[in-house]
């Protein structure tokens, strides 16, 4: 039981050492968690729920339901109990309602499956978010999830993803919401190992169309190094954090001419991937 408490401690700490030293929190905001039901978003609404009277905070939650035959359904349900249990006030979104289509319906038109989930799971956070009147949204990245992100756009050269990295993003735009990241120093074995200790309702598997992603290799790649050179994650962390911390440029955004949510170009991704899946299911 001391060692529960230990190790319980030494994740609260390091959420709210991060929090103060980005200032991802302010008081009296209105904070709406990303959660998809796994160990990280639920754990970020638990280390929230935590501060939330520090910082008078309003919590809301929303999840996306991507329709994933035979994996979605569990998470949904830990997200639902968990906030529940909280008392979380819990928004329910789902592709099919929204797009009348579900990822395994389209997800074959792309390269991955995640291309698609991305942009509309992105876009659905943000739109709800707006219309709930949240401050910010709190995603559940973790330290692992940073690093393969930085490393995946290396290898992409694509640079101008670089200002979206970082604990805490700022307002580039009225209607995108900013994010926070409060699991940002924390590695992904022991979020798995608070959920575990503390035998809380979480959907540990993995998603089937993860295999068709750059970043699980990617996962494997580091999780190699990382057992064969301890402190090699958190070292990679610590030098994209030192090297692009006054490289930032923010996107110069606009407004899309279909549905008006931020855009960097005249057609949001969300609503050009639209057209292209309407030519594909002959809409």
């Amino acid at each position: 039981m001391v060692a529960q408490e230990e190790f319980n401690k030494n994740i609260e700490n390091n959420v709210k050492e991060t929090i103060e030293t980005y200032g991802l929190l302010a008081h009296n905001e209105k904070v709406a968690v990303a959660l998809s039901g796994g160990k990280d978003s639920i754990l970020t609404l638990h280390m929230l729920n935590k501060f939330k009277e520090e910082y008078n905070l309003d919590l809301v939650a929303i999840t996306i339901d991507e329709g994933i035959s035979g994996y979605r359904n569990e998470g949904v349900e830990a997200a639902r109990k968990n906030a529940e249990e909280i008392g979380v006030k819990l928004i329910e979104k789902s592709f099919l309602d929204e797009f009348n289509f579900k990822l395994d319906d389209i997800f074959s038109f792309y390269k991955s499956a995640c291309i698609p989930c991305g942009v509309f799971r992105r876009y659905l956070l943000n739109k709800t978010a707006y219309e709930v009147g949240a401050c910010k949204i709190a995603t559940g990245h973790n330290l692992d999830d940073e690093i393969q992100s930085f490393l995946m756009t290396f290898a992409r050269a694509d640079f101008r993803r670089f200002s979206k990295f970082g604990p805490k993003l700022n307002t580039i735009h009225e209607k995108l919401i900013p994010r926070i990241k409060p699991l940002w120093n924390v590695p992904e074995k022991d979020v798995g190992t608070w959920a575990v200790l503390n035998d809380i309702d979480v959907h540990f598997a993995e998603c089937p169309y993860s295999h068709m992603s750059a970043r699980s290799k990617i996962k494997g790649f580091l999780n190699k190094i990382e057992s064969e050179r301890k402190g090699t994650k958190a070292n990679i962390l610590r030098s994209f954090d030192q090297t692009f911390q006054f490289e930032k440029k923010p996107a110069t955004l606009y407004e899309c001419k279909k549905c008006g949510e931020p855009s960097s170009m005249d057609v949001c991704k969300a609503c050009e991937m639209l057209e292209e899946i309407g030519g594909y299911l002959g809409d």
